[in-house]
């Protein structure tokens, strides 16, 4: 899939929870990642679109980054 496209769809649920304070907010994005995300496009987010992603949604990603590495241990 294209980098910015899931760039894009990152920052959109990102903006979804922007009600609620950033870490929370960042929580509840990483929550929805691993829940309906395809594995690919996780990773391929991780490699390549961390620069192309809101502050919220970059620490969503790197909640993602940590719960599967600590699924992988």
């Amino acid at each position: 899939m294209d980098i910015d496209r899931l760039a894009y769809m990152a920052n959109q649920i990102a903006r979804n929870f922007g009600t609620l304070p950033d870490d929370k907010a960042a929580q509840e994005t990483a929550r929805h990642i691993i829940a309906f995300w395809d594995p690919r496009m996780i990773g391929q987010t991780l490699e390549s679109g961390l620069p192309l992603l809101s502050p919220v949604a970059r620490a969503a990603m790197e909640q993602v980054a940590a719960a599967r590495s600590s699924r992988a241990a």
